[in-house]
């Protein structure tokens, strides 16, 4: 029970059961040091649908990593899904030196990390017992918070310069507060500082799900908050836009309790996202085909100042 929220709680989603977690989960990495993951799992059931979540780049030391976002994935997994956090090359805490070539964000290492646990799932089971044989590798989805959402976007089918990262094994993507359009839509410093931003979503045809903040206004561009719903807009695979009222970047709470990364933190909000996030991924995931159109239903008629939903 929690005593924090009030109009979320109207929103539908699953009792709680119990989980497991094993960390670090090492990985075998060309030509550097292992990959490391943490594995959040329900502790019974068959079949687990898996999420592979990307960390953002914020300013702690410790969220951005495989120990951080625990709001969201102990929500997630609490409910049936099995959740994977690799440790990117970006990180503080356990990522490369970052003054080594293409350092300090790696960006192109973080999708060869996440492509790293795509291929190695049996290893992750391995060294998990308790859920060897209980993942479902035919029902995966990638989710990412900030830069995380710039990762998980270019795995679904973003092309940057016409090169294409996309990988047929993810069936659903789900970006939170992700970078928007570069190139000319960001500031001129920005742009030069950012010159990976310029992608394209118009590859995007894996179905998913964009979460912005209404207060989201970014540093990156004068464009203001709605910069980040811009891979709604350009992917044809976005079939909905869900924007928290409210909050900024840290969507109310997702990456910490009480943490640096949480400008506003929102009990309410907090708990729309994640039942929100989990319905979608319910629905998108075949565990519950009319989970999102429930919970869209529920809100549009009992919590409709929580949050809104746009669809195409």
């Amino acid at each position: 029970m929690n005593r924090l929220i009030s109009l979320s709680r109207a929103l539908p989603t699953p009792e709680p059961d119990l989980t497991v977690a094993y960390t670090p989960i090492r990985l075998p990495m060309p030509q550097r040091q292992p990959l490391e993951l943490r594995l959040t799992a329900p502790a019974a059931g068959t079949n687990l649908p898996i999420v592979i979540l990307s960390h953002g780049f914020g300013p702690s030391n410790y969220i951005p990593s495989k120990d951080g976002y625990a709001p969201l994935v102990q929500f997630w997994a609490e409910r049936g899904v099995a959740v994977l956090q690799p440790t990117h090359a970006s990180s503080r805490v356990g990522g490369l030196a970052p003054d080594l070539p293409n350092g300090p964000f790696f960006w192109r290492e973080r999708v060869a990390e996440m492509r790293a646990v795509l291929d190695q799932l049996a290893e992750v089971e391995r060294q998990a017992p308790a859920v060897a044989g209980r993942l479902d590798h035919d029902r995966i989805a990638v989710a990412g918070h900030s830069f995380g959402g710039f990762t998980c976007s270019l795995l679904l089918g973003a092309r940057l310069h016409d090169e294409d990262f996309s990988d047929p094994r993810i069936r659903a993507g789900l970006l939170l507060a992700s970078p928007g359009r570069g190139g000319a839509d960001l500031t001129p410093e920005n742009a030069a500082r950012f010159p990976f931003f310029d992608v394209d979503f118009s590859g995007i045809s894996t179905p998913m799900l964009v979460v912005c903040g209404s207060d989201d206004d970014p540093r990156f561009t004068p464009r203001g908050p709605e910069w980040h719903a811009d891979p709604f807009h350009d992917a044809p695979g976005a079939d909905a836009l869900l924007t928290i009222n409210g909050v900024g970047h840290g969507l109310g709470g997702i990456a910490g309790w009480d943490a640096r990364e949480t400008e506003t933190e929102h009990p309410d909000a907090l708990e729309a996202t994640r039942r929100l996030s989990l319905a979608w991924l319910r629905t998108a995931l075949s565990i519950k085909p009319d989970a999102w159109t429930q919970s869209r239903s529920v809100l549009e008629q009992s919590a409709g100042s929580i949050a809104e939903i746009t669809s195409k």
